[in-house]
């Protein structure tokens, strides 16, 4: 049992660690000084659920973060929960590193998962009365009216009936197959001529809106359908001269994970091949409307080979992922003040020239307060440039129309050397990988796809231009994808550098990854799986030497997630020997912070705001504290999971220009450690508690900070002058 904890303080740069924790449940030499990962997942998307109850936040934008939670736990259950029910299938009862076996984390997920589940469908109705009262209204098929049915029988006919394909289920007929993700009508029919019963499935196409617009009030408000609906008012029209007499709505998900042959001689083809196997995966979880008939019910279960502990009813709307489509454009007034992201200025001292800007001094963006379009300006010069000899570039994920694929095949076909390291890996954008991998090919670049058994994950571009008599290279490295869309939401770091040291060191990763040419030798990169862990864990180390010289030792970090048992080991350690750490972890924390006799000195919280937080910082004091000038600064693709660390290609980068190394510890780090609106502390037990405002106190949050306040580095001729402390402007100002 954890013991009395005071009142928790989430600014950690202004507050000291407070005095440790006694919880008597954790053995600190056993498995449970680790929390579970699944769990630790759980709770990340019970914060992300907490949004859509936090009255501060615009109507729509908490409906986006119901969304955004229900789009992640049917992730989950693809992904996660298919994993353990394999090891279960397979025998396995080798436990995690918390001690739990599969087993028991299924047990524990599932019931933490369908709570998660049941608060999902009470927080729907709360936003859906808002909603309501702010002129948006969803329709029961009840309080239709007769101009409202015939509007919507001319929608179902033109725009609906076309694609749908109703099946019934008799010996002629067998069940068929139903795709992950998707919703289907179960229909009990009755032919009125002879009282023949029927069963039939009404697949429902996920390429129509899930919810369809009425015609507006007299006052302006806005009326909505959701499809199911529409098609039992016009079941009619599907199944003539039959009658319904009961139905019901189920939702499946299918194992997502995929396997491909180690030995794969073409391993785009194998890949395609392996796409097809997750649509037919085995179904993990059916969700289906509560009373539904029986009947229907043990068809369903029956034919899909579904479980009952596999089975959770819904009283409400199925996928609440697809309440997104809600999010309507006319209510603006609903969502977020828009947000233009800032042009660096030092780009314009060059009048767009990105070369000479970078050339000038290394110069990092801080996305998506700072535009990521100056990343695909970087490629759109390059492949129109006549200097530039050769583009290298990762690709990890991206969006469905890239621009930097675009600007890749028009250096290709320029005549440039293009390079592109495409990982099919990336789970869910494997298709989307193979159709730009199938275009760069076209247009003549070479084409490569990593290791079989390592994901390339790292986020590195190379230019080469010929400046004089020499060859420049320009590099760029992110913590985050080379995908315009995402980088609006979530936050990262672009690093642009033209130094010699970093350019040679990314294009031995690239020569790796290309040709199996290890990269020896690295000045200021290091790499996984190669060194990367050893290097974190000797700038651990190095703390803990550094309490024992005298020194002060200190240690930053910002990740999305942490659960690597080593990692986490090491700084346990340095907690013990004197060092201090605090710990900004978005996601998934395997480490129980603040626990006596463990972890005294070691703080943990998560960001969870209107941007995503995805970028990876590290900071080591070196003997001078943090902030500081002796301090090692360092950005990364890589969270410390096993995953990134032992099995994918990740980079680690060392940022030694004075403003960069400034920008990131002492603006983007202290911004995030001093975070109070957005930041729940993590408790020993796995729990989070929310900083609770006291009073009038007006809490700072990092988000509106970064939208508000200039960076450092892009500021070029304006200077550093006008980047101001931490503060920025509140609601009630």
């Amino acid at each position: 049992m954890l013991k009395s904890i005071e009142k928790i303080d989430a600014d950690f740069l202004h507050s000291e660690v407070g005095p440790p924790i006694e919880y008597t449940e954790i053995d600190p030499q056993g498995p449970s000084r680790f929390i579970n990962r699944e769990l630790s997942w759980l709770a990340f998307n019970w914060r992300v659920l907490s949004l859509a109850e936090k009255p501060a936040l615009p109507l729509l934008e908490r409906l986006r973060m119901l969304s955004i939670s229900g789009s992640n736990l049917d992730e989950f259950y693809t992904v996660r929960v298919a994993g353990l029910r394999e090891l279960v299938r397979g025998g396995i009862t080798y436990p995690a590193i918390d001690g739990l076996s599969p087993t028991e984390q299924l047990r524990l997920t599932d019931d933490d998962a369908r709570r998660l589940l049941d608060r999902q469908q009470e927080i729907w109705l709360e936003l859906k009365s808002e909603m309501e009262a702010e002129g948006i209204a969803l329709m029961n098929r009840a309080d239709l009216t007769g101009e409202d049915h015939k509007f919507l029988l001319d929608v179902f006919t033109d725009q609906v009936f076309p694609v749908l394909s109703p099946l019934a289920i008799d010996p002629a007929h067998p069940f068929p197959f139903l795709s992950t993700g998707g919703q289907t009508l179960a229909l009990q029919l009755q032919r009125d001529r002879d009282k023949r019963p029927l069963q039939a499935l009404l697949p429902i196409p996920q390429q129509i809106d899930r919810f369809i617009a009425l015609p507006d009030t007299p006052e302006g408000g806005q009326r909505l359908i959701v499809l199911e609906d529409v098609l039992l008012e016009f079941i009619d029209r599907l199944f003539p001269g039959y009658s319904i007499k009961g139905h019901c709505s189920f939702r499946i998900l299918r194992d997502s994970d995929l396997e491909v042959e180690e030995e794969a001689e073409d391993l785009v083809r194998e890949f395609e091949t392996a796409l097809k196997r997750r649509r037919r995966g085995e179904v993990i979880v059916l969700t289906i409307t509560k009373d539904a008939p029986e009947a229907l019910r043990s068809l369903i279960l029956r034919e899909l080979k579904v479980n009952d502990e596999d089975v959770v009813e819904v009283e409400g709307i199925l996928g609440v992922g697809d309440l997104s489509s809600l999010i309507l454009n006319s209510r603006r007034d609903l969502q977020w003040p828009t947000f233009t992201p800032r042009m660096p200025e030092r780009v314009h001292d060059f009048d767009g020239d990105i070369f000479a800007a970078i050339r000038q001094k290394d110069m990092l963006l801080h996305h998506p307060y700072e535009t990521f379009d100056i990343v695909v300006r970087f490629l759109q010069k390059a492949a129109r440039d006549p200097d530039v000899l050769a583009i290298k570039q990762t690709l990890y994920r991206t969006s469905a129309q890239s621009p930097i694929v675009e600007a890749l095949c028009l250096a290709a076909e320029e005549g440039k050397s293009v390079t592109a390291l495409i990982e099919l890996k990336a789970r869910f954008d494997e298709a989307a990988n193979i159709r730009q991998s199938r275009m760069l090919e076209r247009a003549g670049a070479h084409v490569v796809y990593g290791f079989l058994d390592l994901k390339t994950h790292a986020k590195i571009s190379t230019v080469v231009r010929r400046e004089g008599k020499q060859l420049v290279t320009y590099t760029h490295f992110g913590t985050g994808n080379y995908h315009p869309d995402t980088a609006k939401v979530y936050t990262d770091l672009s690093f642009f550098t033209c130094s010699k040291s970093l350019g040679q060191d990314a294009t031995k990763v690239f020569n790796y990854v290309s040709g199996y040419a290890l990269p020896e030798g690295l000045k200021k990169l290091s790499v996984s799986p190669m060194k990367m862990k050893d290097d974190l864990l000797a700038l651990i180390q190095n703390e803990a030497d550094q309490v024992a010289k005298g020194n002060p030792g200190r240690i930053w970090a910002k990740m999305n997630a942490i659960i690597e048992e080593d990692i986490i080991d090491a700084l346990y350690a340095a907690s013990q020997a004197g060092v201090k750490i605090d710990l900004v972890v978005r996601g998934i924390c395997g480490l129980r912070p603040m626990v006596k006799g463990l972890s005294e000195n070691i703080r943990v919280k998560s960001i969870v705001g209107r941007f995503l937080e995805h970028s990876r910082i590290v900071c080591f004091g070196n003997g001078g504290g943090l902030p500081s000038k002796k301090a090692r600064v360092f950005i990364s693709s890589a969270d410390w999971m096993g995953r990134n660390l032992n099995r994918r290609v990740e980079s680690l980068v060392e940022i030694t220009n004075r403003t960069v190394h400034s920008q990131i510890m002492s603006q983007i780090m202290t911004a995030n450690l001093a975070d109070q609106e957005n930041s729940w502390v993590l408790m020993p037990d796995g729990s989070y508690i929310a900083h609770q405002r006291e009073g009038d106190e007006r809490l700072f949050n990092c988000h509106r900070f970064f939208m508000e306040n200039p960076s450092l580095s892009g500021r070029g001729k304006a200077g550093a002058k006008d980047v101001p402390e931490l503060i920025h402007s509140y609601d009630d100002d």
